[in-house]
């Protein structure tokens, strides 16, 4: 398997959760009511599952790779891109949990925001997911040899082992500052 096969094995739930997203905005904008537990699991998912997992592993092992190969000028500059986007995506998400919360604190005009970000999003996903799948996984791996390219999928699959340890510890060390007490 090449190193991107995951990565683009993570791109299809993203895109299920992607959808998932967008029907609950158009549902909404109808007059639907919020559903404050779909909310927090999106904020988790994007956060967790696409940017600290599917992210990590793009920026912290594939982009680091290829920051030491000679890439064309177009690859660099999708490259440039793709980082960008990973930061708007963050940013979204963040404001999208800051709306949530005023929400819950009794800000009922929240809801428009919310529903404004979460219509990004599924706007925003597909075009970033087509663009790494089509336009950038595929011909960066020209740039790797199979032994490279091997490494590069066993450091992925490293990083998916470490993942669960870090994301625990961190919610130890959250739930340790909840408590007050201190590591």
């Amino acid at each position: 398997m090449l190193p991107i096969g995951p990565l683009m094995i993570e791109h299809r739930l993203i895109e299920k959760m992607i959808l998932a997203i967008k029907q609950e905005a158009g549902r909404l904008e109808t007059g639907g009511e919020l559903n404050i537990d779909f909310l927090e699991l999106i904020v988790d998912f994007i956060r967790t599952y696409a940017d600290l997992c599917h992210h990590g592993k793009e920026e912290d092992i594939l982009f680091k790779e290829l920051q030491k190969k000679d890439l064309s000028d177009e690859q660099k500059r999708i490259m440039s891109e793709l980082v960008e986007e990973h930061i708007i995506g963050r940013v979204t998400v963040k404001r999208l949990s800051e709306a949530r919360n005023k929400y819950i604190e009794g800000k009922k005009e929240e809801l428009s925001i919310i529903v404004k970000l979460m219509v990004f999003l599924a706007d925003f996903y597909p075009k970033h997911i087509e663009k790494e799948d089509r336009h950038f996984f595929i011909p960066v791996m020209g740039y790797f040899t199979s032994e490279e390219k091997d490494a590069l999928l066993e450091q992925g699959n490293e990083f998916d082992r470490d993942l669960i340890h870090h994301i625990y510890k961190e919610k130890y060390e959250s739930a340790l500052k909840l408590l007050s007490i201190g590591s």
